[in-house]
């Protein structure tokens, strides 16, 4: 007995060591970011909040900022519309080449980034949708489709249907059912989805970074642009007002689906 719980104290160690060392490089960027120093310096030698007054006061920072929080609740909007229509599709059908269907509804999360987006770039090129929005629009909507679906899809397979039949024998109508019996069963995975479909289109930067123009930004492809060609420190507060939306949307999302699995 002793010797499984020295072990498991053990991997518990392990396991809490790997996550710092993955977790705290990318926090170094947090205290950079209260530096009153025009360079990067860790740690910093004075503090101060003008970074975070730039990045909130420069129109470029300003915009790049507006742009994807706007693209990211259209884009959310959209994929969680078509991603659970696709996750109904999907789940409850049965049909020839079903299987290749749902690889294809997969290959944005397999298929390398850099792939994905020379191909959206050849594409998009051809169709006059470069620097866009609704050419933004249709790239991250599908990135952010597959999360959704599969979000859904889980949802969906641990449903009793028999609770529809129950419904509709007492004379609902398929909408009737949906919404009052269906949806709040489901709801939790579907929030889970477009949570993870807002974090895929807010931080996306390598389609951006194709498919972008001088007049149309998101702030990833602000800061790449920051990083590679001046040595602002701004970059280090965008940094953290990125790092600090992911987190805390990644986190709802995992609250939503731990909700869902023990509903």
């Amino acid at each position: 007995m002793s010797t499984g719980k020295g072990l498991r104290r053990a991997l518990i160690a392990l396991g809490v060591l790997v996550g710092a060392w993955l977790v705290v490089p990318t926090l170094v960027v947090i205290p950079i970011s209260f530096s009153g120093q025009d360079t990067f310096a860790f740690p910093p030698s004075s503090w101060s909040l003008r970074h975070y007054v730039s990045f909130f006061t420069e129109p470029s920072w300003l915009t790049s900022l507006l742009v994807s929080l706007q693209l990211a609740l259209i884009v959310t909007a959209i994929a969680t519309v078509l991603g659970t229509m696709a996750a109904f599709a999907l789940a409850r059908t049965r049909f020839p080449g079903k299987g290749a269907i749902d690889g294809l509804f997969l290959a944005p999360l397999i298929v390398p980034g850099i792939v994905v987006a020379v191909a959206m770039y050849a594409a998009f090129l051809g169709w006059g949708l470069i620097g866009t929005p609704t050419g933004f629009i249709i790239a991250h909507t599908v990135l952010a489709l597959p999360f959704v679906t599969v979000n859904v899809t889980a949802a969906l397979t641990g449903f009793d249907g028999t609770l529809e039949k129950a419904s509709a024998s007492l004379g609902a109508t398929p909408w009737t059912t949906f919404r009052s019996v269906t949806f709040p069963l489901i709801r939790p995975g579907i929030m889970a989805g477009a949570l993870f479909a807002f974090v895929t289109s807010f931080d996306e930067v390598v389609v951006s970074l194709f498919i972008q123009s001088p007049n149309l930004q998101t702030l990833p492809v602000r800061m790449f642009t920051s990083v590679t060609n001046e040595v602002d420190p701004t970059i280090a507060a965008a940094s953290s007002v990125v790092l600090v939306v992911s987190t805390s949307l990644l986190g709802l999302a995992g609250l939503t689906r731990r909700k869902r699995g023990h509903g």
